[in-house]
């Protein structure tokens, strides 16, 4: 994949021990200082970030588990409540990036901002960065501060996308579509994903590009068809962060326009820790990353490194994106 064709391994290199993530809050005490070369690469990147926003025109959808209503067995795709019940929702126009933001591009914001990365393991945070066009793993925190500087650098009105937002996405502009890939099925054939990328493809994956992940590994995010808006891998590759606090009921009291989540956090998991929602899945397979299922993490990703855990950046603007 030839994501960023511009001059960003040397910016890269320097950080590449850092590991693939931000810890949270870590940043400078004095602005970093860029010379002229430096904002040509900066320019590149602003560039090529603008490139991979995708126009979604805004309109209404029946969002959540449609199954029992509009499926064709007339069941329940999601065997859980918190995707219930079926609820209009109105959605303004909005751009979303057709990836998950990569490794790459998330060290291109690190070290344009003079952040430390998040230091983990070594050995498995070096070998994710040689896969540098896989996708970044982040905690929601990491995913908001990138996003919004998104915002700075372009000057358009970037943040993470509403679990709102994303549904409709996946589900084509909110049609019935139960997998967001190319035409809302999951097809292996034997073991191979032909349309997702199956634990065994993915382990291919890793031992093609000599890193010692496995089924662990991302993948990169053009492996598989986009779905039919042009939007890659909401079907696995790592859950994505939402803007949304996470509220089982939340559907019960939604508001019909633009719907943002509670006001408040509200629902704390096992832990104790509020939760945010997620969506998209870890890896793909048989009724695995659906486009209604709904799933919620602590945002500090405080009992465990967000290994799994993606960002996607949504544009709020009713024009598309030049």
């Amino acid at each position: 994949m030839n994501r960023i064709s511009l001059s960003l391994v040397s910016l890269i290199s320097l950080v590449v021990l850092q590991g693939c993530d931000q810890s949270s809050g870590s940043q400078t005490s004095a602005a970093p200082e860029h010379n002229a070369q430096d904002q040509a690469r900066l320019e590149q990147f602003i560039q090529q970030i603008k490139s991979e926003l995708v126009y979604i025109q805004g309109g209404e959808f029946l969002m959540g588990d449609f199954g029992e209503e509009y499926g064709q067995e007339k069941l329940p795709y999601d065997g859980k409540k918190d995707s219930k019940p079926l609820h209009k929702v109105e959605l303004s126009s909005y751009s979303l990036s057709k990836f998950k933001a990569s490794n790459q591009q998330f060290q291109f914001y690190l070290k344009w901002n003079q952040l430390e990365g998040r230091i983990v393991d070594r050995v498995t945070w070096t070998d994710r960065l040689i896969t540098s066009d896989t996708p970044a793993h982040v905690d929601w925190n990491e995913a908001t501060q990138y996003c919004s500087w998104l915002g700075k650098i372009t000057g358009l009105p970037f943040s993470l996308p509403t679990e709102a937002q994303w549904e409709y996405a996946a589900r084509n502009r909110g049609q019935y579509v139960v997998a967001p890939t190319d035409d809302g099925t999951i097809r292996i054939e034997g073991r191979k994903g032909i349309n997702i990328a199956t634990e065994d493809d993915v382990e291919g994956y890793s031992k093609s590009m000599g890193t010692s992940l496995g089924n662990l590994s991302p993948v990169p995010g053009d492996f598989r068809p986009p779905n039919p808006l042009g939007i890659y891998d909401m079907a696995g590759n790592g859950w994505e962060w939402m803007k949304d606090w996470y509220d089982p009921d939340y559907y019960s009291h939604s508001p019909v326009k633009d719907p943002q989540g509670p006001e408040k956090p509200v629902f704390k998991d096992p832990y104790g820790y509020f939760t945010k929602v997620l969506r998209s899945q870890d890896f793909s397979g048989p009724r695995r990353g659906l486009t209604m299922v709904r799933y919620n993490s602590d945002p500090e990703s405080r009992r465990h490194p967000p290994l799994d855990k993606t960002v996607r950046c949504a544009v709020n603007s009713n024009q598309p994106i030049k």
